[in-house]
């Protein structure tokens, strides 16, 4: 697991079927420091968050496949929480 800030939605004209209906953001993971650790990245939203919320994600595929009801898919990533303040 690791924290990350939100940054953005991504949109797809043409995506893997077993993301169709999926909320995607863009999540900047962060450090325990609040500095940014690495690029920004893609994942899967499964509590609603949104812009500026700083979140946990996990790129436990078992979880993605698990969500998705599928065990083809290429996501990695998913937002598993959203940190209080």
């Amino acid at each position: 697991m690791q924290t990350g800030l939100v940054i953005g939605s991504a949109y797809a004209t043409l995506q893997h079927s077993s993301l169709r209906g999926q909320k995607i953001l863009v999540i900047q993971p962060e450090r325990i420091d609040g500095d940014a650790d690495g690029e920004p990245l893609l994942a899967i939203d499964t509590v609603g968050a949104g812009a500026g919320e700083r979140i946990i994600i996990t790129s436990d595929g078992r979880t993605a496949r698990d969500l998705l009801k599928v065990d083809a898919t290429p996501a990695r990533w998913t937002v598993i929480g959203i940190q209080d303040e």
